[in-house]
């Protein structure tokens, strides 16, 4: 009988030449179990996907009865559906007013080419800005706002009239003109191995954004749903968004991303052409009854209370003197090495020592810990000491 491994090899279209290739039969709470009901602590939440963790009981429940209901019925934006329509509610009534309007789609990297569609459609204007060693996704447009030119140059030509700029560097702003639709920003570089805005930067890019009447977009992909110690993590900095978009988190697990704005910027898709954006499956109900589910216990639970406490509690216990430093904020931390050797040595003994962790598109000399936000205290203990392993094996190589 042929293995899944040589399946996965043969017939699984590959995006790297040395993908991990564990195979995995079951997930529980922190837990990935692969053949021999062998545990792995899954220490990167399928990057910042699980916030609840694998397998939570209350949002399996709510799928499995969605899927009673019915599954797909309708192209988007047609049929009035009970999980859409509360998400977006609860979502809503979780924001700032300005943002009050769900468009519901498939990735993170859709919702990022809704956002821009629109800010172009409201504006009319041509440019748009971003921030080098900023990942938005591998559709064309999110890739083109990409900053990084490595992963760019095969696909060129791609979408014009896009400018980057430093994060953290005021001066950089002035490149944000009245022909600036919209700046993307994420409140804080995940890929970039996780980087905080310095003292004011936001700010900064929020009064610029309103003395050139250009829209300011910020990319909550990896940041939302209390990573950051905040519900939503502009939360953190009082900066306020035009647009705001979601994924990862958003779903509870299941395929889903969304772009958010006022319902007047929203409107404009309606005319000028009609079906000004469209999607088959965005929003599909059993993606938004896990995501709305896993709102409400996030809410309910009151999880985001707890994030600070618990960075404490990784910062205490993960103690190698190998570690240069810990950088970002809540539960998405780069845990910093200096070595990109060091770092694959560390993510391959993880594996062997029983937890999976990885690094950055734009940092390869840390690794990433953004566990679940059910983490336990004890279970922190638990993966800091196997991390301090890993990297006690790692360097004795």
């Amino acid at each position: 009988m042929v293995s899944h491994r040589i399946l996965f090899l043969n017939h699984i279209a590959q995006t790297s030449p040395s993908p991990m290739l564990l195979e995995i039969e079951s997930a529980k709470g922190i837990y990935l179990y692969g053949p021999g009901n062998r545990p792995y602590i899954d220490l990167i939440s399928g990057v910042n996907v699980s916030t609840l963790g694998h397998g939570h009981p209350e949002i399996v429940s709510a799928v499995k009865a969605q899927i009673d209901h019915h599954m797909h019925v309708m192209v988007y934006g047609e049929f009035i559906q009970s999980p859409q329509v509360e998400y977006a509610r609860l979502l809503a009534e979780n924001l700032p007013d300005r943002l009050d309007n769900v468009y519901f789609v498939n990735s993170g990297a859709e919702a990022i080419e809704g956002a821009l569609k629109l800010a172009k459609k409201v504006t009319g204007r041509p440019e748009i800005a971003a921030f080098h060693n900023a990942y938005h996704g591998s559709t064309l447009g999110a890739l083109s706002i990409l900053g990084d030119e490595y992963f760019k140059t095969p696909f060129r030509p791609l979408v014009p009239g896009i400018r980057h700029m430093e994060f953290n560097h005021f001066d950089d702003l002035q490149k944000i003109t009245t022909n600036t639709a919209c700046v993307v920003a994420e409140v804080m570089q995940a890929e970039a191995g996780v980087i905080t805005a310095a003292d004011g930067f936001l700010q900064a890019l929020r009064k610029r954004c309103n003395e050139t009447g250009s829209l300011l977009i910020f990319d909550e992909i990896q940041t939302g749903f209390g990573r950051l110690g905040s519900l939503f993590g502009f939360m953190k900095y009082d900066v306020i968004p035009d647009i705001l978009v979601l994924a990862k988190g958003l779903g509870g697990g299941m395929p889903l991303g969304a772009f958010i704005a006022s319902r007047d910027m929203m409107s404009t898709f309606i005319d000028d052409p009609v079906l000004g954006h469209i999607t088959t499956f965005g929003g599909h109900p059993v993606s938004c009854a896990a995501g709305l589910e896993t709102l409400r216990i996030i809410l309910r639970d009151r999880l985001v209370d707890r994030v600070v406490e618990k960075e404490m509690l990784i910062r205490k216990y993960i103690n190698h003197p190998a570690v240069k430093e810990i950088r970002g904020h809540g539960l998405l931390l780069a845990v910093e090495l200096g070595d990109k050797d060091l770092m694959l040595k560390v993510v391959e003994q993880g594996t062997e020592k029983g937890f999976v962790t990885d690094w950055f598109l734009f940092c390869e000399t840390a690794i990433r810990v953004s566990p679940p936000l059910t983490i336990t205290h004890d279970e922190i203990r638990e993966a800091c000491t196997l991390i301090n392993d890993a990297i006690s094996a790692a360097t004795s190589q």
